[in-house]
């Protein structure tokens, strides 16, 4: 049956028409068994037409009842008139937000009314995130637009900052994943290379602003091999830092979860970074303080702080060394900026100052903020300079009595620290 009295006898034009049957199980149906203690009975289901103002009042009121909601479906043109609702459904776990809880305040809501509502939220948060709309079977084929060198002279190996041209793709990324890269050729065994993964350097909205772009930030792998003593190149790092302007480039992608920015614009972002760990950092700076790349996102205006620990071996590896620090120049309450020079600088040991020694320095006062539920931790670049941070994190969360390592698992399970070390 249809109740149309929970609509309060209010207009169903209310906020546009936006009215909602809400499809009931086991609602007592008058004031006598009301008064009564027995269980409740589940006496099939009851109809109610809701306005969206009303909404949230009404979920509490079932709740009271010790109803349970089967189904909310928007009612069509035809609402409030007793004909048929309109076909589409929406079930308890993508019911549409009650007006008192749209900035998300879910406090008034029942416990399991507000947990559905969360899932909800992040299953559609989870369907928008792009993951591998190009394969490695299938990959995209864009050509490179630019490739500029970022090491200044003096500095030590070779960086590029490489922009491609996604025009005619549909590969879309957001900021703090990657792409992958295959590289012309086959292997020592004849079968084509594998693809390599790369942290995205650009926003969304690419270096251009016209989403049509997608930027990496490289470094060429060299090293000296433990037998022979010759020196080895990377295979895609090398093609990709002699890559001219105009050459075609198969990419693959997005791919990555883990370093995805929080939403909300208050956060405080705690970047650590080694060398092109940078990468995903440039990202996020770009996308919180650029002029250009502010007016896009109307949705996101970032007002918290954001703190960058770069790592470095030379001055001149200072990477997006203007950018930064025309950034920290601009918006000194918003942004912090600090180098760990490893050949330049000392630690308190009179050693090399690298990111851990820098972290250590700061060790009281990041334990601080990371005991605000507001601020996230990025750790990018080489693998083991997780192992220094946790030291010294180990050593200020001490000194309130809290084991660092149990601590550090609840904020990754609160998603607030992410990792990606290679």
């Amino acid at each position: 049956m249809t109740i149309s009295s929970a609509s309060g006898g209010r207009s169903s034009t209310t906020f546009g028409n936006r009215v909602f049957l809400f499809e009931v199980e086991g609602l007592r149906q008058s004031a006598n068994t009301d008064a009564l203690n027995y269980p409740i009975r589940r006496s099939g289901s009851v109809f109610l037409q809701v306005p969206y103002s009303r909404m949230n009042e009404e979920m509490q009121r079932l709740s009271r009842l010790g109803a349970r909601i089967v189904s909310i479906r928007p009612l069509g043109s035809a609402a409030g008139n007793g004909t048929s609702p309109a076909p589409a459904t929406v079930t308890a776990d993508t019911a549409p937000r009650p007006a008192a809880s749209v900035n998300g305040d879910q406090s008034s809501l029942a416990p399991a009314q507000a947990t559905v509502m969360t899932q909800a939220k992040d299953k559609e948060k989870e369907k928008a995130i792009p993951v591998n709309t190009y394969r490695p079977n299938a990959p995209f084929v864009g050509h490179c637009l630019s490739n500029e060198p970022l090491v200044g002279d003096g500095g030590i190996g070779i960086v590029q900052h490489l922009t491609f041209d996604l025009s005619g793709s549909n590969l879309r990324y957001l900021e703090g994943q990657s792409i992958g890269i295959i590289p012309p050729g086959t292997d020592a065994g004849g079968k084509p290379h594998k693809l390599r993964l790369y942290s995205i350097a650009s926003t969304r909205h690419g270096d251009k602003l016209d989403d049509q772009t997608v930027s990496l930030c490289v470094r060429q792998l060299e090293y000296k091999h433990p037998e022979t003593g010759e020196m080895v190149y990377g295979v895609c790092s090398t093609y990709l830092c002699g890559l001219e302007a105009g050459t075609e480039v198969k990419i693959t992608g997005p791919v990555g979860k883990e370093m995805l920015l929080p939403e909300d614009p208050d956060a405080n972002i705690v970047m650590m970074a080694t060398g092109t760990g940078i990468a995903p950092f440039r990202a996020y700076l770009w996308r919180m303080f650029k002029d250009e790349e502010r007016s896009l996102n109307s949705e996101y205006d970032f007002k918290g702080f954001a703190w960058l620990i770069f790592g470095i071996p030379t001055t001149p590896n200072i990477l997006y060394k203007e950018e930064l620090e025309e950034i920290q120049h601009r918006y000194p309450e918003n942004f912090r900026l600090t180098y760990a020079i490893s050949r330049e600088q000392k630690n308190a040991s009179g050693g090399r100052m690298y990111i851990q020694d820098r972290v250590a320095e700061h060790a009281d006062e990041l334990w601080n903020m990371v005991q605000d539920e507001k601020t996230h931790v990025y750790i990018c670049g080489l693998k083991g300079m997780e192992d220094g941070i946790d030291q010294a994190m180990t050593t200020a969360a001490a000194k309130q009595g809290v084991e660092w390592s149990t601590y550090q698992k609840t904020l990754k399970r609160a998603g607030r620290w992410h990792v990606e070390t290679y």
